[in-house]
Order: C-alpha cells, then sequence, then structure tokens
C-alpha cells in the first residue's frame, strides 16, 4: 500500500514537495497555519512519513528550531518525521531524544528557487541523516521514494546536518570572492565573460555563482552579494555555531569579515535588504 506523506508547512518548499509527491500518485496531506489547510493538524498523526518544511529563522537573538520541534509533536507514534528545513548540527539528535516514539532522520534539501520543481524531479544527490544504525533500514526504504540520484547516502544526522551548512557556506564565500575579483578585472579592463569561461574551464571551480552582478526585477535595478532566503540566514548562523563550537579567534575573525563584507555590497546595492533585516535587525542598513 502506498505510503500516505504528510507536509507540515506550505510555504515554498514545502508545497512544491507537497506537488510532487501528489503528482506522482502518493496520498498527500498538508497542514499549515494557513487557508486552505489549517484545519489539517489532526490528520498528519494519521501519515506514514512526515516532513517538516518550516521556518527555521535566525534573527539577532540566534537560531530558532522551535517550528521543527513543534512539528515533531504531531507525528504519529510509529511513523517517521523527515526534517528538511536546515538546522543546526545535533538538533535531529535532541529532537529524536525528545521523541523516542518516532524515528527522526534529516534529508537536506539542495534546491534552487528558480528551478525548484526541476531540481526536485532530478536530485544531484540524496543525503539521509539518521542518529543511530537502528533508522539504516528506514532511510533504506526513504531512499525509494525520492527521484533516484546519482549520488545517495546514508550518513549520521550530524553529517547530513553538516554537509547543508556546508554547501551554502562555501557558495556564500565564492560569491564573496567573485564580487572581489570582480572589483579588481574592472580595474584591469577585462572582460568579465572572457574571464569566467578561462576560470570555468578548471573544474574544480565549477560553473555556478559566478556573476557577481543580479537583475533584481522587482526594483528594475541590479545588485551585489550573498543574498537570498538561504545564504544569509544559513551564514550567521553558522558563524555563530563555529564561535561556540570552535571558538578560535582567527577563525571567528575571517567569519566576521566575511559577513561584514557581503553586508557592504547588499547594502550598497540595496539588494534583499529585508531579507538581511530579518537576521541582523533595522539599523544593519544605516550603518557608514
Amino acid at each position: 500500500m502506498e505510503k500516505t506523506i504528510g507536509f507540515v508547512g506550505q510555504g515554498w518548499l514545502g508545497k512544491n514537495y507537497a506537488d510532487h509527491f501528489e503528482d506522482r500518485g502518493f496520498p498527500v496531506v498538508r497542514y499549515s497555519k494557513e487557508e486552505p489547510y489549517i484545519n489539517n493538524k489532526e490528520k498528519i498523526a494519521t501519515c506514514d512519513i512526515v516532513f517538516a518544511c518550516v521556518p527555521t529563522p535566525t534573527t539577532k537573538e540566534g537560531f530558532d528550531d522551535s517550528i521543527v520541534r513543534e512539528a515533531a509533536k504531531l507525528v504519529g507514534k510509529g511513523k517517521i518525521f523527515v526534517v528538511k528545513s536546515t538546522v543546526l548540527p545535533g538538533t535531529t539528535r535532541t529532537i529524536q531524544a525528545e521523541n523516542p516514539d518516532i524515528t527522526v532522520v534529516f534529508v537536506p534539501e539542495f534546491l534552487r528557487e528558480a528551478t525548484v520543481r526541476y531540481d526536485i524531479e532530478h536530485p544531484d544527490r540524496t543525503i539521509i541523516g539518521i542518529v543511530d544504525e537502528s533508522a539504516r533500514p528506514i532511510a533504506e526504504e526513504l531512499l525509494t521514494i525520492f527521484p533516484k540520484a546519482p549520488f545517495e547516502n546514508i550518513c549520521s544526522a550530524e553529517e547530513a546536518e553538516l554537509t547543508k551548512y556546508g554547501s551554502n557556506v562555501f557558495l556564500f564565500w565564492k560569491v564573496l570572492f567573485v564580487n572581489l575579483f570582480h572589483d579588481i578585472a574592472m580595474h584591469h579592463g577585462a572582460n568579465w565573460d572572457a574571464l569566467v569561461d578561462n576560470l570555468v574551464a578548471d573544474p574544480r571551480i565549477g560553473k555556478s555563482h559566478m556573476q557577481p552582478i543580479h537583475q533584481i526585477a522587482h526594483l528594475g535595478t541590479t545588485g551585489r552579494g550573498a543574498g537570498g532566503h538561504c545564504f544569509i540566514k544559513d551564514f550567521a548562523a553558522f558563524e555563530e555555531h563555529y564561535r561556540k563550537v570552535v571558538g578560535d579567534a582567527k577563525g571567528s575573525a575571517v567569519l566576521e569579515a566575511l559577513r561584514n563584507k557581503n553586508i557592504d555590497l547588499l547594502v550598497s546595492s540595496e539588494k534583499d535588504l529585508d531579507l538581511l533585516v530579518s537576521v541582523y535587525g533595522d539599523e544593519i542598513t544605516k550603518r557608514p
């Protein structure tokens, strides 16, 4: 019998994943705190697999995973809870400890906003993080409900959580390098597109995130810096987590410098200021 799949959260992530599974013929239950799914809360307990696709914001007060933890309480006994929301390393393990009657796994998403449905249907990797080896058979079963990916791996929950941060923070750094490199290239009168062609011919560099200037359609202007719904908040959470768990002053100084340069690029080009404010507060746009 086909598994019934529940989705807590029907924002950008949850809606697209729910649509995908529904289109493939899976019975789907959607719950969110907004219409038209607000009355489906109790139905989530009947689902075999429940995906948490809810916000995990980073603000001036720090990282907040409370909505994910609330979602776990909706899952029925003996069922599977799949955390899709980005969470700090160790979070899945603590959610499992708080909810011993369900199985909690972490499956990071690697989706681009412009090509979300294509990315869901053609994943380049599927990674499932488990708390202990007893959950491996469940993880192996979960792999079968996702489209086949060229790379599939079952690993520890912490390794899966770190993979998500590793991807986003690395690309954050890459965007900043490209912006700095673009500045010096313009000083020397270089053709940027020709320079990019030269660089990406090195397979170690890769083609993504090589354009420092982006069109901001709704403003009719251009923007610079690592923006978007993931990069700003995930870098802020990573920087704070690094400071707490590693405590290396020189490493923290590197992260602080990257953060400050990115803020300057975003503010000076007026790119994603609403997202910047949501993470750092209103005063961040008033910096000299």
